[in-house]
């Protein structure tokens, strides 16, 4: 029979059961180990955002036809979907944002990254199991004896006193935000590239159908030079000479044809299957409505929000938490072991706890490094190292980014004069064409004159196209180093 106990009032009461007293004991060590968990102080040193190594604004800002006082444009303002209007351009864009393999090893990187961080994460947390045992013993007289064991606990939980463990899955955590980073500067780089491969394709389609144009005109004027020179009329010299704009426009339709199977290649490994022949862009004209115009006013203070510059910045998070983890290693380690259990010679008597023995196991301990041979001292000034690299990449990347806006702007205040320019060419040189042309059918000029003239409008007409491929690609280039969406 259980003795009765007296409580401070003089009411007997029962002693508390053995399950119920281990229990307690057992929930009484995880209170403590949480509660100096929670105490716990880090390392980490203090972190503010470098400042960046590059003015407020773009030289050349009034030029390029923006405001006096520029507006922050955010990234979510340039977004690819209002940018390309077309709808097969916007409909392989789609295709290559399915199926491309760059985007897919980018996104197994983060799946990657934050398994690896869910592993930080839950060496801060105690681990509990439960976990049962049974022994048998028997001797040479046949006697067989059974033990039944039932234990809870955890074993060599590190209390994060001094914020290792939190430093280091602070540096996982970073390691992961980077990885989508980077899967969003690849993201963006595919769509800036298929956008860019599509209307190279139909910038080498207008040049190969002027090519084409060009090699038709050409063998008319061959014909009209041989005529004249079998009547008597023109010179040898005159046949030669329009054979070479023939030749020359042959080799071109060759050398365009090739170009742009090539482009179309391009387009599809981008793509990352076949392309609906549908959606392959027509000839590149003046007014195609592909693109929208992005929002003028752009300070630099955009360039923090692109992903390569986000990605270069948790990097550097990550090494100045791992700086905290090294200087962590310094000071003791102070782990737990904390068991409590039931024992019984049968199954049904473990199971009613009343008889059951009980059992209850507590093991506390530290380490303090003393002599390690610098490792602890060299893993810090590695720590520091790394921290002084990333810091440097940072920097580096967010001079090269504003480079890039900057020459993107530069091209863009130019561009629509160059193009007016080159139109203003075009008209000139088809209206010389033709009536050199005519004088010399006429006979009242020479066919040097033509053909100086119809070489004239036939590189008119390529740089044009050139121009127009320029003007439209800057566009996709200033949606991609402004950080679209």
């Amino acid at each position: 029979m259980r003795p009765q106990l007296a409580d401070a009032c003089g009411v007997a009461r029962r002693p508390p059961a053995p399950a119920s007293w281990a229990r307690a004991v057992l929930v009484r060590s995880w209170l403590v180990a949480l509660a100096l968990s929670l105490c716990r102080c880090s390392f980490e040193p203090s972190y503010e955002r470098p400042t960046a190594p590059i003015p407020a604004r773009w030289a050349g800002a009034a030029v390029s036809g923006q405001a006096s006082e520029p507006r922050t444009v955010q990234p979510s303002t340039v977004d690819w979907r209002k940018l390309f209007q077309d709808p097969h351009l916007t409909a392989v864009v789609h295709k290559a944002l399915v199926n491309n393999r760059d985007l897919r090893v980018a996104t197994a990187s983060i799946l990657t990254a934050r398994a690896e961080y869910a592993l930080a994460r839950a060496n801060v947390l105690p681990r509990v199991a439960l976990n049962a045992d049974v022994y048998v013993r028997g001797n040479l007289a046949g006697n067989v004896a059974q033990q039944h064991a039932l234990q809870l606990g955890t074993t060599d939980f590190e209390l994060d006193v001094f914020g290792r463990l939190r430093s280091l899955s602070h540096a996982a955590l970073e390691r992961y935000l980077a990885s989508q980073a980077g899967a969003r500067a690849v993201r963006l780089s595919l769509i800036a590239g298929a956008a860019s491969a599509w209307l190279t394709v139909s910038a080498q389609r207008s040049l190969l159908t002027i090519a084409e144009q060009t090699e038709q005109n050409a063998r008319e004027s061959v014909n009209v030079t041989q005529s004249r020179f079998a009547g008597g009329v023109a010179s040898e010299l005159d046949v030669r000479q329009a054979e070479t704009v023939l030749a020359q426009a042959r080799s071109d339709v060759a050398t365009y044809t090739t170009t742009l199977a090539q482009a179309r290649n391009a387009l599809m490994l981008l793509a990352g299957s076949e392309i609906d022949p549908a959606d392959l862009p027509d000839e590149l004209t003046d007014d195609t409505g592909l693109l929208r115009e992005i929002p003028a006013g752009i300070q630099s203070s955009v360039l923090l929000a692109r992903p390569d510059v986000l990605e270069a910045e948790h990097n550097l998070r990550a090494a100045n938490a791992n700086i905290g983890a090294a200087r962590a290693a310094f000071f003791p380690r102070i782990s737990l072991t904390a068991l409590g259990g039931l024992v019984s010679a049968a199954l049904s008597a473990l199971v009613s706890t009343s008889a059951a023995g009980v059992g209850v196991t507590l093991a506390p301990s530290a380490s303090l490094p003393i002599f390690t041979g610098g490792a602890n001292e060299a893993q810090l000034a590695y720590a520091k190292a790394q921290r002084q690299l990333y810091l440097a990449h940072y920097e580096r990347v967010i001079q090269r980014a504003f480079r890039e806006v900057a020459d993107a702007l530069a091209r863009r205040s130019t561009i629509d004069a160059q193009l007016a320019a080159q139109r203003a060419l075009l008209t000139a040189s088809t209206a010389s064409y033709q009536l050199s042309d005519a004088r010399y059918r006429a006979g009242a000029d020479s066919y040097l004159n033509a053909l100086d003239a119809q070489r004239t409008l036939y590189s008119a007409r390529r740089t044009l196209v050139l121009t127009q491929l320029n003007r439209a690609d800057n566009l996709v280039t200033l949606y991609r180093v402004l950080g679209g969406s």
